[in-house]
């Protein structure tokens, strides 16, 4: 994976990843109470529970000491906010927005749904996001954390996030700019859009390159891993060639019907020595891949056609050694610790015809639901 000036990273940042639950949030709170001039915040979920509430309140008290506050979120899935709240919002001083695509009411949604989770401070520190605010994605007394993560940036990338949030918003700054401090880290990172409607597709590309490119080894963590032809092609050949690829899926899914038509695909990718790890402590929902020890992506993209052609998704794409190996030792020890690998034997011992008729049965109606909401068929991948 090579990285030249000309490729649209910046080369001045530094990276942490974070997993989500009460960690994520409590530094979240931390830089929000810490922001001196601006926030940007959109996201897919932003649920009226004791996250949400909390979430809420720390903005509003950010926008009550001056800070402009931009709120985006989407129309469709955080439709169940109401009025008073937002209201509430809007009175604190907070930029509140929907994102609202082609035809929406109470019953039809018609158009992208704002899928990418975006957290922008100061135009100098930034979230990219999996997971989304809602007490799914935090540890309560009730709840632990699903499994997702953010990556935490401070550098050059913030402020091309800043203006991919002003445009996605459709403001203009009208801010006055912070002093830039600079960072002394070297870490190259790009950022790539998924949307069909101003025809960006490069996180996609990006997932097929890495499987074009890889060496020796691919770790992928999807919650949601329906990929069409042309990705699967991909991976057989990268398998074939001597890559180790690794798939961590969720065992216990929110989206039932989404775990039954994966695991149809489980016969083809384990018969093509494709590895397969069911995570198993709580529902997965965090999406991030590493390849070869020296190139990460993480954000908000799922490896399906929803996100590949519907949804406007937003990656980070990391070019960095450290950060790669980091990435690779976290993940490995979860399919240690945390997950049940899946054999051809295993498979083909627990499968029986009534299983793999309602496995196949659910792909097929999966895959209709997708096409539906995607602009393309999945042959024309």
């Amino acid at each position: 994976m090579r990285v030249s000036k000309t490729s649209g990273y910046t080369f001045h940042n530094n990276v942490q990843l974070i997993q989500g639950g009460k960690d994520f949030f409590s530094f979240l709170t931390k830089l929000v109470e810490e922001a001196k001039l601006s926030i940007y915040f959109q996201i897919y979920i932003f649920d009226e529970d004791e996250t949400g509430k909390a979430v809420a309140a720390s903005l509003c008290a950010a926008a009550a000491r001056g800070v402009v506050v931009n709120l985006l979120v989407d129309g469709y899935a955080s439709q169940k906010l109401s009025d008073p709240f937002v209201q509430s919002l809007k009175e604190a001083g907070i930029r509140f927005r929907w994102f609202n695509s082609f035809i929406k009411n109470n019953r039809n949604y018609l158009g992208r749904r704002l899928h990418h989770k975006v957290i922008v401070i100061d135009e100098q520190k930034a979230f990219v996001c999996g997971l989304n605010i809602s007490n799914r994605y935090n540890d309560t007394a009730e709840n632990q954390a699903w499994l997702d993560w953010a990556a935490y940036t401070e550098g050059e990338v913030a402020s091309a996030l800043t203006k991919i949030c002003q445009r996605r918003a459709k403001i203009s700054s009208g801010i006055a700019s912070i002093k830039t401090t600079t960072v002394l880290g070297t870490c190259a990172i790009k950022v790539n859009v998924n949307d069909w409607v101003n025809l960006q597709s490069a996180i996609t590309r990006s997932y097929r390159q890495m499987m074009q490119q890889a060496r020796t080894d691919v770790i992928i963590m999807s919650p949601y891993f329906l990929p069409g032809t042309t990705f699967r092609k991909l991976m057989r050949r990268a398998a074939k060639r001597g890559v180790t690829i690794q798939l961590i899926l969720t065992g216990i899914s929110d989206v039932p019907l989404a775990k039954y038509a994966e695991r149809h695909l489980y016969h083809w990718l384990l018969k093509h020595s494709i590895q397969i790890y069911e995570y198993k402590s709580t529902v997965l929902h965090g999406k991030l891949a590493t390849c070869d020890e020296e190139w990460t992506t993480v954000g908000s993209y799922n490896i399906n056609n929803l996100s590949a052609y519907a949804s406007i998704e937003l990656n980070l794409e990391i070019k960095d050694k450290q950060f790669a190996l980091s990435t690779k030792e976290r993940l490995t020890k979860i399919m240690q610790d945390d997950c049940t690998p899946i054999t051809l034997e295993d498979y083909q011992h627990e499968i029986n015809i009534g299983k793999r008729f309602l496995q196949y049965v659910s792909y097929l109606i999966l895959r209709i639901m997708l096409m539906i909401f995607t602009l393309r068929k999945a042959q024309q991948e």
